[in-house]
Formats: structure tokens, C-alpha cells, sequence
């Protein structure tokens, strides 16, 4: 198939858009290669996708609606992946308009592209922050999730309230995916795994939050991309009995999905952490600081929708999932030196 891969020189963008070129798909990628986080590792792994002759790649802002229109213009997808967006949770506390701009007037320009181009299928990236203040584990997509904690969530659940509209009123298919905690190699430096690591080696202290009691679904980006193909594959539909007495969120009587895409086994974090010194070779220097703002202590993804409808089934643990990221890290650092 031909497809439009967004954010592709990102951390999940990338890594899904080498596999579908590995798998035999024409991809034209998209990324604005913007500086939220260190531009050359975005640059380095657009490097490899440029490899595959069936790959192209533009360079655009999501917002920037004349662009986005231009490329839908020139070619006909057969599906759309929605990966990119202003990332990072922290981050909205203080560059609220980031997410605006990208997130949702970037959302829409997809959305309208995909609607008046007729593509079979959109498959957008929504995130487990949009489950907020919920307490109930694990998380199901099928809970109410109305209490985001930081505007990043709350524009992760515009994205699917906006994709639920252009799937009733236009029918388009849509498939949003709520990933928890993606981690692997390529991954992003703003993220902990890659903080941790960065710091022990320079052997310099890590700021663990809520005095080290954080759980988190720790999912491998293999198991997020697989999810991400299968999901792609099957366009969304209309499930025949819903009930709008008893609305289900994550259906709809329109071409309509919500999926959590996790591993479904949470670790805590100082355990995530041990396997970190243990691949490392020295022990981490702990700062305890209480919870930071916009931040849960626990996440636990409930993934029996997608296994009873896709097959699908996470492969990778923490233990192997950090030894290949400090591999990574390790070599791509002493090649950069």
C-alpha cells in the first residue's frame, strides 16, 4: 500500500515506518524536524529510512494547512498513520500553545485531508494521559476519560473526540491507539530511560518523582509497532449493537475505535531502574522528589480488545527491552563521540 506516515523521524514514527518499508509499503514520511529534543538523532534516523527507495519524505509543520493539503493533494494514500505531535508531558506546562498549534489545528489538517481524499483508513496516535485522574486499573478503553491532568492529555482526547465527528458526520474510518510508556532504541532523550542512562554514565545523579512509588506499563517499541500494523490492516467499522443509551467510548455506531496499545504488565519504576544498573554496569545516585505536576503514579493497560480482534500479544519484557536500549545507547554514542 502507499501511506502517510506522520512524525516519522520521531521515536515510534521512525520505528514504524521502517517496518512498513521492510514489509513492502511506499511511505511517504512527514516531520517538521523541530528542537524539541536533539534535531541530529531525529536527523540520523531519517538517515537509515532514506535507505528504502520507497520511501519520501517532506519536511512540514502539521498546522501549516496549505502544506498539508499539497501532499494529500499528490497522492493517493491507501491508509494514514497520525504519529506526530508536540510531545511530552512536562513539556505543556510551559509551551501551552505548542500543543494547540500541533496537536489539534495539526489533527484537523490530517483529518480534512483524510475526508476529502477519501483515504480507507486513519490511524492516529492518542496516549494513556488521557486517563487522568482515573484510578480504576487497569485502564480500559471503554472508561470514561474526561479528567486529563496536563493540557498534552487533553489534546491527545480532542484528537478522539475530533476523530469520533469526521467518522459520523463524513464516515471516515479512524482508529486511535492510547500507547503506554513506548521505550527501546531510537528512543527520545526527553524521556526517563534515556535521562537515567545519559546521567549514570556521567555519573551524575537521577531525579526519580513521587520518592521512587511510580508503576508504569512499560511497553518495548516492537510490541507498539506491532500493534500499530495490525490495527492499520482492518479499517474501523460500525459496531452494530451499540447502545447510545449505554454509550462504549472506545466504539460507536460510526467507523469508530479506541485501542490501548500496552504490554499490560506494569513494573515499578526502581525495578525499571535495577535493570538499568544492572545493563550498566553502577549504580544509580538517587534524588527522591515528591510527585511533579501532570504526573500519575501507576498506569496498567487493559489490552483484551486488541487481543481478542488483532491476535495481538506484547513479546518483550523490561529486561530484554533495556539490555537491547543500553546496546543502542552505548553504540550510537561512541559513533557520535
Amino acid at each position: 500500500m502507499k501511506l502517510l506516515v506522520t512524525g516519522t523521524a520521531g521515536f515510534i514514527g521512525f520505528h514504524t515506518t521502517r517496518r512498513l518499508l521492510e514489509d513492502g509499503h511506499e511511505v511517504v514520511g512527514l516531520d517538521n524536524l523541530n528542537a524539541y529534543y536533539d534535531v541530529q538523532l531525529k536527523k540520523d534516523r531519517l538517515a537509515l529510512l532514506r535507505n528504502y527507495s520507497s520511501f519520501a519524505f517532506e519536511q512540514e509543520h502539521l498546522e501549516d494547512r496549505s502544506a498539508i493539503t499539497t501532499i494529500f493533494k499528490n497522492a493517493a494514500f491507501e491508509r494514514v498513520i497520525h504519529l506526530g505531535a508536540q510531545a511530552g508531558v512536562r513539556h505543556s506546562l510551559t509551551h501551552p500553545h505548542d500543543y494547540i498549534d500541533s496537536n489539534v489545528t495539526g489533527f484537523l489538517n490530517i483529518l480534512e485531508g483524510c475526508r476529502h481524499h477519501e483515504v480507507p483508513h486513519l490511524v492516529y496516535a492518542s496516549s494513556s494521559s488521557v486517563y487522568g485522574l482515573n484510578s480504576q486499573m487497569p485502564f480500559a478503553a471503554s472508561d470514561p476519560a474526561n479528567h486529563p491532568l496536563a493540557l498534552y492529555g487533553a489534546t491527545k482526547k480532542a484528537n478522539e473526540l475530533m476523530a469520533h465527528s469526521y467518522a459520523h458526520l463524513f464516515r471516515t474510518p479512524v482508529s486511535g491507539l492510547r500507547f503506554f510508556t513506548a521505550y527501546g532504541p531510537w528512543g527520545r532523550p526527553d524521556m526517563a530511560l534515556f535521562i537515567f542512562t545519559k546521567n549514570i554514565l556521567e555519573g551524575k545523579p537521577i531525579d526519580v518523582y513521587n520518592r521512587g512509588e511510580m508503576t508504569r506499563d512499560f511497553t518495548y517499541i516492537d510490541d507498539i509497532v506491532e500493534g500499530i500494523i495490525r490495527v492499520m490492516q482492518t479499517p474501523a467499522t460500525p459496531t452494530p449493537d451499540w447502545d447510545a443509551s449505554h454509550p462504549d467510548p472506545s466504539t460507536s455506531s460510526a467507523p469508530y475505535r479506541v485501542y490501548n496499545i500496552g504490554c499490560s504488565h506494569p513494573v515499578p519504576l526502581m525495578t525499571f531502574i535495577g535493570e538499568l544498573e544492572k545493563n550498566l554496569g553502577r549504580k544509580a545516585t538517587i534524588n527522591h522528589l515528591p510527585m511533579q505536576p501532570g504526573d500519575i503514579p501507576k498506569n496498567h493497560a487493559d489490552i483484551s480488545d486488541l487481543k481478542e480482534q488483532f491476535g495481538y500479544r506484547p513479546k518483550y519484557d523490561v529486561p530484554y527491552g533495556i539490555k537491547q536500549f543500553v546496546a543502542w545507547y552505548l553504540d550510537y554514542y561512541k559513533t557520535r563521540a
